[in-house]
């Protein structure tokens, strides 16, 4: 069968109309669809099997309600339909279509019939893309909160689109073909990043710019710190209270004594605020309330208590300004601050707590010891210690007790020879110490001291001596004797010294006497 190239109409009619049917056997010569194309661009649709020069073509298209012939191959010679003169090209090689400059109309179902030494026919879609653009992520508010719901709609430009979105936790990525996603009960977290969403179909894929959505959430738990301060607080020290609590935006904090509202606003309520409105002079509660201007919540803290306490500053001890005598006088100690609530008071002597007795009597706050009477061992230190929770001062007071003098000595040697010197040393107790006078027999002598020297004693110094001790506060002497006796030093022989002395003399007067014999008798007849 052969076919006129110029009537070529009629080919492609036939072609697309008159294949018998149970001829087209075997695999379809195209390839399984749809195939997509951007619009504007050139496509070009591949056959399967191998053909021949002797193999008449035809290809059509359809887009769902006619067959349109687009051109033939028949004897050689290719024959296009004017509609599609320029735009649609055939290789005579191997069957394949070109067609450029794509349209939306050109979508649709293209066919292929091939007629000679083998009959096959076969069918594909064609989708012309239009480009994706203007992707727009919308959502219905730009601000919400916590709990709520949220509708967000994606719109872009293009055909044959899916709507994809992407981002964190909220939806980590998906894509739907509504671009209409509805989110219930809202969490903070869902917007903690940006979320934005992508349009694409077969061959592009272009995304939105990132959405930031602002959720309002809050106030969470209202916390005061320190929680668990101590029960007293130093006054004037370095001590704030702080309220915080998780809120978008940040809340709003007022305090409050005691369930009364304290004139300060902010997060932070300073110690020099709680003195300057006179707060803290009793322990009492301090809460803090956090309020959140956007979801209009409220929430209030748990209590924390305390008291503001001064500092001891200011002590003193005082005691009795007239003189005391041991035994007939009562002596007052009052242990005092300038500054500062006392809470203890500790009295010691010497180091040693004092403890009450018969004679030593303490007041009910400790602030005052009456001892009555005084003894002279009350001539110590007194210490008073004043304490409270925030401090501690301590102050000191020395007592004299006048007293004695009390039974007198006298310490130093009995005996002594003329060689020796002599210390003696009268002592009597007494405050204040008593003053001094030495007799010898019976005589005054000229020391004043509690001593009395003697370098060189001599016989005239032995006898009786007399030491009396005079307080004069008291008015009371007292008086000691101490016998001494000086001694004359014995001759009880010579040395060995000297016996060799006298020795030698001898032997040298002998030995002169002996040469001036010898001389003489020499000299004279």
């Amino acid at each position: 069968m052969t076919f006129n190239p110029l009537n070529i109409h009629t080919f492609l009619t036939c072609a697309f109309s008159s294949v018998p049917a149970g001829i087209c056997l075997g695999q379809s010569p195209l390839p399984s669809g749809p195939v997509d194309a951007i619009l504007g661009k050139n496509i070009t649709l591949e056959v399967l099997i191998k053909l021949n020069g002797a193999d008449n073509i035809a290809w059509g298209f359809s887009d769902g309600s006619k067959l349109v012939p687009i051109l033939g191959y028949s004897a050689g010679s290719v024959r296009v339909m004017d509609s599609y003169k320029g735009r649609a090209f055939l290789d005579t090689t191997n069957g394949y279509l070109t067609l450029t400059g794509l349209t939306a109309k050109d979508s649709g179902d293209y066919s292929i019939n091939i007629i000679g030494t083998q009959i096959a026919s076969g069918e594909i879609k064609l989708r012309v893309l239009v480009p994706v653009s203007n992707v727009v992520i919308t959502p219905d508010v730009t601000e919400t909160m916590e709990g709520r719901t949220v509708s967000l709609n994606c719109s872009a430009k293009g055909s044959f689109l899916d709507v994809c979105c992407v981002t964190n936790k909220l939806c980590p990525s998906f894509c739907f073909t509504v671009n209409f996603l509805i989110i219930r009960d809202v969490l903070r977290s869902d917007f903690s990043n940006p979320i934005f969403c992508t349009a694409k179909n077969g061959l592009q894929s272009e995304k939105s710019r990132p959405l930031t959505l602002t959720v309002f959430y809050g106030p969470d738990v209202v916390t005061i710190n320190p929680p668990n301060p101590p029960e007293f607080i130093k006054s004037k020290d370095d001590f704030n209270l702080s309220c915080s609590a998780a809120s978008k935006p940040d809340a709003t904090f007022s305090w409050f004594f005691n369930n009364q509202l304290i004139k300060n606003s902010g997060a932070v309520l300073t110690l020099k605020t709680i003195e300057e409105l006179g707060l803290g002079k009793t322990a009492g509660d301090y809460k803090c309330n956090a309020v959140n201007s956007k979801t209009t919540n409220t929430r209030n803290s748990s209590a924390v208590r305390f008291s503001v306490i001064e500092p001891l500053s200011g002590i003193k001890l005082s005691g009795p300004t007239h003189t005391l005598f041991a035994g007939n006088t009562t002596a007052n100690l009052s242990c005092q601050a300038s500054a500062g609530k006392v809470m203890k008071t500790v009295w010691m002597i010497n180091n040693v707590p004092l403890s009450p007795s018969p004679r030593v009597v303490f007041s009910a706050d400790n602030s005052l010891v009456t001892i009555n009477p005084v003894q002279k061992e009350d001539n110590v230190n007194f210490m008073c210690k004043l304490e409270n929770p925030v401090s501690q001062e301590q102050a000191e007071y020395k007592m004299e007790v006048i007293y004695g003098p009390e039974e007198a000595s006298i310490s130093g040697v009995k005996e002594v020879d003329l060689k020796s010197s002599v210390i003696l040393k009268c002592s009597a107790a007494s405050i204040p110490p008593s003053r001094f006078t030495w007799k010898l027999n019976g005589s005054e002598i000229s020391e004043k001291t509690n001593e009395v020297v003697i370098e060189k004693p001599k016989f005239e110094n032995s006898g009786t001596y007399t030491c009396e001790a005079r307080n004069p506060s008291t008015g009371k002497t007292v008086t000691f004797l101490h016998t001494l006796t000086v001694k004359e030093e014995i001759d009880d022989g010579l040395s060995d010294g000297a016996i060799a002395g006298i020795v030698i003399g001898c032997l040298l007067a002998l030995g002169l006497a002996l040469g001036l014999f010898f001389y003489c008798r020499a000299k004279v007849p």
